[in-house]
């Protein structure tokens, strides 16, 4: 019984985040990968390694964002996530 509660509580915590996350970019705000410091990153990361905010291991991985003024990335020196796939995907391909 305690197994079907640990599931439900996870499954509704879940979806509840899902639900939550378009919302936290509304009203002007998006996604800016490769700006977060240290610790600095608003949720989960483009690899999977983690999926909390503040577990950023290095200093501006093209695969952890922070939210920002819509318009303002590029001159934060960040990215959208499709570019910051595409390094991913160019730094896996070198090593």
């Amino acid at each position: 019984m305690n197994q079907k509660l640990l599931f439900s509580a996870a499954l509704a915590a879940a979806l509840a985040g899902a639900m939550a996350a378009p919302l936290a970019h509304a009203g002007g705000k998006e996604k800016c990968y490769g700006i977060s410091p240290v610790g600095g990153n608003d949720c989960a990361n483009l690899a999977g390694t983690h999926s909390c905010a503040g577990q950023a291991k290095t200093a501006n991985d093209p695969g952890e964002y922070q939210v920002v003024e819509k318009g303002t990335c590029n001159d934060l020196g960040g990215f959208d996530k499709d570019v910051a796939l595409e390094i991913i995907a160019a730094e896996k391909s070198k090593g």
